[in-house]
């Protein structure tokens, strides 16, 4: 059985070394200039040095131009491709076509990931793109258990999934604190708006609270709760889903760290035999429970139906 990658975002090169040791496979790093809701901001400089880290250690590294381009920024795109072409990245995070252009500009062989959020929701299109030169695609969060191992069946490019952290419900290429319900004449609270990655709306007809944060790229809102499957991978281990992506965004250094060695010891786990991966999960899931942010319950996503926005 083909063994998963256990894929992460870290903050800082200095996570990187903690997130290594705590059992990662491999690395999302990026800039807002290019990449969308990343964990952490990396300038070349950084990429460069985190990926000496990262392949000294055996692992991988890719960066993230999965942003929504305009044209002031296509200029750029080669430019950055031959930076990461000179450093080695093991492959570029893409969802707009531009990337494709400017890798054959650059005359650069990157592996590209098509990561198109939640449009990747089918194997036509998963395929489509392996012919224009992906050789993997980052599933859509909105997906069930069911259509996520019906894609990799058919599938002709590797398969990626997340099977922990936030999950973005909303993005606007505008800044709209404070306006995100004024179309339905309803008022919004804003918590902590002076500290940009701690902020969240207030719902109280539901009483949630939304995670959102403005940047480069404008506004993003999440869901009220995080996926976690941890004691739920057993479909995707038999399914051989290539890749198990944590997003640690908008999470602590120290909880990226727990939870990355969680999912470590779920995969090895499995590994060795489902009996030993059934033994630990509960454990494993337990230790998550105890550090989860009491603002962020845990559920299991789209994967089983649970999640209503």
């Amino acid at each position: 059985m083909k063994k998963p990658e256990l894929l992460v975002t870290p903050h800082s090169v200095s996570h990187v070394q903690e997130l290594l040791e705590a059992g990662a496979d491999a690395f999302v790093l990026g800039e807002q200039k290019f990449g969308l809701r990343l964990a952490g901001e990396f300038t070349i400089a950084q990429i460069e040095e985190a990926v000496k880290m990262i392949h000294t250690a055996g692992k991988k590294a890719y960066v993230a131009m999965n942003a929504i381009f305009h044209n002031d920024r296509v200029d750029a795109l080669t430019p950055y491709i031959q930076q990461l072409d000179r450093i080695g990245v093991d492959a570029i995070i893409f969802g707009d076509p531009s990337i494709i252009i400017a890798r054959r500009e650059a005359e650069s062989n990157i592996p590209l990931h098509w990561d198109a959020e939640t449009t990747s929701t089918n194997w036509f299109q998963a395929n489509y793109w392996g012919k224009r030169g992906a050789t993997r695609t980052y599933l859509a969060r909105e997906l069930s258990m069911e259509e996520v191992v019906e894609i990799k069946e058919n599938a002709e490019v590797e398969v990626e999934v997340l099977v922990h952290g936030m999950t973005c419900m909303f993005q606007s290429k505008r800044s709209l604190l404070g306006n995100y319900f004024l179309f339905q004449e309803k008022t919004m609270e804003v918590e902590n708006r002076k500290e940009a990655k701690n902020m969240f709306l207030h719902d109280k007809e539901r009483e949630n609270k939304y995670p959102i944060y403005e940047d480069l790229n404008g506004t993003h809102i999440y869901t009220p709760n995080d996926i976690c499957i941890i004691d739920e991978l057993n479909e995707l281990f038999e399914a051989e889903v290539d890749s198990f992506k944590f997003d640690s965004v908008l999470c602590s250094d120290e909880y990226a760290i727990t939870v990355t060695s969680c999912y470590r010891k779920a995969i090895d786990a499995y590994m060795e035999s489902e009996d030993d991966y059934d033994d630990v999960k509960q454990d494993l899931l337990e230790a998550i429970e105890e550090i989860q942010p009491e603002i962020r319950p845990l559920d299991t996503g789209f994967y089983f139906k649970e999640t209503v926005y």
